[in-house]
C-alpha cells in the first residue's frame, strides 16, 4: 500500500462486565482509546515532522493542526518521562528558541549518553529547579557532576538541589572568553596603528585586518600559508604575539596534562604570566578556579551539549521557528528517545 491513505473499518466488539454490569469496547493493541488512526499512522506522522512543521504535515495528508498536534502527544506518551535511572553526568547549556527576541530556554543533557533529557522555557533559576525536581531525589542524589558555563547562575542551583554533584565548568567556554579578548587586542592594534607613521601604519594594518581566524584558530590546524600570515602578524604587533603565545600555552595545558597536580599547577602559573595581557580573562578563570581546574581530574567538557544544541538549532529551522514550546519540547525529546520503525 505504500504511502497511500487507506481506511481501516474495524467492528470493535462491545461486552457487558458480569462483575458491576458495565458495559465497554473491545480494545486493539494498534489504535488508541477513542482515536480514529492507528499508532503505526501516527509514527508515519511523527516522522514527517522531524524535518517540516506542523502546517505542512497537516496539509500534505489531509489532516487539521489538531490532528497532528494530538498525534504528537500521543507518541510522546510512549517516550516521557524519560528514564533517568543512569544519569551520572549533567550538562546544561542555553539556546535561543527565537531569534533576534533574547528569548533562551535551558537544555539539559545527560553526557554520558549524549541524549538531551530535558527542556525549561525559561532560564530562571527557580524554572529549570522545578523541572529537576521532577526527576525524583533518587535521580537528582545520584548525579555526580553538572557541567556549566559562566554566564547562568547555576552553580548555587546545583549545591542547592544535587548535594552528591560537584560542578566543572566547560574548558571551551574558558577558552571563548581568551579569545573574545585576544580579537579585541586585535582591534584595538588597528585602531592604535592610526597613530603611527604611514609605512608603519600600513604593515599593521595589512597583516591584522581581516586576519581574526588566523590569530584565533589552533596553530597546529593552520595551513603552510596561514602560518606565513601569521608570523607576519607577530612581527607586525609585539602584543598580538604574546597574547597569541599564551593563547597556545593555555589550550596546550589542558590537552597535555596528564593529572590534576600538574594541570592546576600550570594552570596557576600561566595566570601569572598571562594577567598583564589578559586581564578579564584572568579576574574570571580566578573567580571560578575550582569548577575549571576540576576539568584536570575528571576530563569532561560539553561538546556532546554543543552537538546537541546544534540538532536543536536544525529542529528549530525545520519547523520554521516555535511559539509553542511544549510542541518543540516534544519534537526534541522524541529525536532523541524514540526510533520510530514504520515496519512494526
Amino acid at each position: 500500500m505504500g504511502d497511500k491513505e487507506v481506511i481501516l473499518n474495524v467492528n470493535r466488539r462491545r461486552f457487558n462486565c458480569f462483575t458491576c454490569r458495565k458495559t465497554f469496547n473491545e480494545k486493539l493493541d494498534f489504535v488508541g482509546a477513542r482515536k480514529a488512526y492507528t499508532h503505526r499512522y501516527a509514527e508515519n506522522i511523527v516522522k514527517q515532522l522531524i524535518t517540516s512543521n506542523v502546517s505542512n504535515v497537516a496539509e500534505n495528508n489531509g489532516l487539521t493542526d489538531e490532528e497532528v498536534n494530538s498525534m504528537l502527544e500521543d507518541i510522546a506518551k510512549n517516550v516521557l518521562p524519560i528514564n533517568l535511572n543512569n544519569l551520572r553526568r549533567l550538562g546544561i547549556d542555553e539556546i535561543s528558541l527565537v531569534k533576534g527576541q533574547g528569548k533562551f530556554i535551558v537544555v539539559l543533557v545527560d553526557i554520558d549518553s549524549g541524549k538531551l533529557i530535558g527542556l525549561v522555557k525559561e532560564t530562571k533559576q527557580f524554572e529549570i529547579e522545578n523541572v529537576m525536581k521532577k526527576w525524583g531525589e533518587e535521580v537528582l542524589e545520584r548525579i555526580e557532576e553538572v557541567s556549566i558555563d559562566m554566564t547562568g547562575n547555576y552553580k548555587s542551583l546545583v549545591d542547592k538541589i544535587c548535594p552528591n554533584a560537584v560542578v566543572t565548568v566547560d574548558r571551551f567556554h574558558v577558552t571563548k572568553i581568551i579569545h573574545e579578548e585576544l580579537n579585541q587586542a586585535r582591534i584595538a592594534e588597528n585602531q592604535t596603528a592610526l597613530e603611527l607613521k604611514i609605512e608603519d601604519r600600513e604593515k599593521v594594518f595589512d597583516s591584522l585586518k581581516g586576519n581574526k581566524y588566523i590569530i584565533l584558530k589552533a596553530e597546529e590546524h593552520l595551513t603552510y600559508k596561514q602560518k606565513l600570515k601569521l608570523n607576519i602578524i607577530r612581527e607586525a604587533s609585539p602584543l598580538i604575539a604574546i597574547m597569541h603565545s599564551l593563547k597556545e600555552e593555555f589550550r596546550n595545558l589542558f590537552n597535555t596534562s596528564e593529572d590534576s597536580g600538574t594541570g592546576i599547577l600550570g594552570l596557576l602559573d600561566w595566570l601569572e604570566k598571562a594577567e598583564p595581557y589578559y586581564q578579564k580573562s584572568v579576574k574570571t578563570i580566578k573567580r571560578w578556579f575550582g569548577e575549571i581546574a576540576g576539568y584536570f581530574e575528571r576530563k569532561t567538557t560539553k561538546g556532546v551539549v554543543e552537538g546537541i544544541n546544534n540538532k536543536l538549532k536544525l529542529i528549530k529551522r525545520n519547523g520554521f521557528g516555535f511559539r509553542n514550546f511544549r510542541n518543540f519540547e516534544i519534537r526534541a525529546l522524541l529525536s532523541w528517545h524514540h526510533n520510530i520503525n514504520l515496519a512494526r
